[in-house]
């Protein structure tokens, strides 16, 4: 059975740091496009980062561009969300996806066949 965890969300204070992780079982990261999405509350989901299977090659959505860098531990099947310089509107659920679908992922979340089921991230003093 394909399943993907999130961990590593929490609370920090505005400036602070924290790094997201989306491991995976019954099948292998490498193979599958990963996205990070997010969620806040009233808010449509949104596409944060991802990396593709093909060739490492990463996408960021501008508003994380600079803060937050996706990266991928093969010998532990984990891709880790790595956000920096944390603001108050980074507060939502995150969410890791996977899928082989395409060369190259996408920040988009109709390609997406698989996901976990999400890590609070709460930005505030």
């Amino acid at each position: 059975q394909l399943q993907l965890v999130e961990s590593g969300g929490g609370l920090v204070q505005p400036g602070g740091s924290l790094r997201l992780s989306c491991a995976a079982s019954g099948f292998t990261l490498d193979d599958y496009n990963i996205g990070w999405f997010r969620q806040a509350p009233g808010k449509e989901r949104e596409g944060v980062s991802c990396i593709s299977s093909s060739d490492d090659s990463t996408y960021y959505a501008d508003s994380v561009k600079g803060r937050f860098t996706i990266s991928r531990d093969n010998a532990k099947n984990t891709v880790y969300l790595q956000m920096n310089s944390l603001k108050p509107e980074d507060t939502a659920v995150y969410y890791c996806a996977a899928t082989v679908r395409f060369r190259y992922c996408e920040l988009l979340i109709s390609p997406y066949d698989y996901w976990g089921q999400g890590a609070q991230v709460t930005v505030s003093s």
